[in-house]
């Protein structure tokens, strides 16, 4: 049942990566811009969900010509990656299902970070809304590994604590990056308090390490903004595996 299960976990990684350039290509502008819905020939994209869902390549656009489109192997390798580690790591328990859906949308979110240094409400608020709700769910079928209570409490620890980091350090924290803290809080919070603390920390230390490197090797400055948000999905990611595994 394991191997089929990373099997298919796998493949739905691969097909959901293969649509995250589109939205990349819509979000990744800066925030006085409108959102894209064009491709760079002036194509308006059309599709499923008001053409935010679609193939990589602009079907107006002539057959060989380099469009909107990019790294849509890549994204779909490392979306089938991740998606394959949680399996191993989760199993046949009902959250792995919650985490492959969070999956491509923090897979986009760290895209467009680090294209323009943002993360949009359109995909931080509905996500923190989204993994709520379905861990909600999870927690009323059985062999589920959380509790929900815990997640929602996780949630508010991990928002509140990002909220006051912002507070004190603006040009150092985004808010883009507290609402995410909502979505990571919430799956973190679900295996524990420690899960929480590891993965909340993993996140904080490799930011922070790559920002030293940076500045180090005179790449950025000290007022240099630098996309932190993928950072935290990182870190979320490797506490999130630890948490699975110490509840298997």
């Amino acid at each position: 049942m394991q191997p089929l299960l990373i099997v298919l976990a796998a493949a739905y990684g691969a097909a959901a990566g293969l649509l995250v350039p589109r939205p990349l290509y819509r979000l990744a502008v800066e925030p006085e811009e409108p959102w894209r819905g064009a491709c760079p020939r002036g194509h308006a994209l059309i599709g499923p969900a008001r053409g935010w869902l679609g193939p990589a390549r602009c079907a107006g656009c002539r057959d060989g010509e380099r469009d909107y489109g990019t790294g849509p192997v890549l994204a779909a390798v490392l979306t089938a990656l991740v998606c394959a580690g949680l399996a191993a790591a989760v199993g046949a328990r009902p959250e792995l299902a919650v985490w492959l859906l969070l999956v491509p949308p923090g897979v986009l979110l760290t895209a467009v970070d680090l294209a323009v240094n943002r993360l949009p409400d359109v995909l931080t608020l509905p996500m923190a809304g989204g993994a709520a709700a379905l861990l909600g769910a999870a927690a009323l079928l059985p062999h589920s590994a959380g509790s929900w209570p815990r997640a929602l409490l996780g949630g508010a620890v991990l928002g509140g604590a990002y909220l006051v980091l912002f507070l004190i350090s603006p040009s150092g924290m985004g808010f883009g990056d507290v609402k995410l803290a909502l979505t990571l809080g919430v799956a973190l919070g679900w295996y524990g308090w420690d899960v929480l603390f590891v993965g909340a920390l993993a996140g904080l230390l490799l930011g922070s390490c790559c920002a030293v490197g940076l500045v180090l090797t005179r790449r950025a400055g000290r007022r240099t903004a630098m996309a932190f948000g993928p950072f935290m999905i990182l870190g979320a990611g490797a506490g999130l595996v630890l948490g699975a595994l110490g509840a298997g």
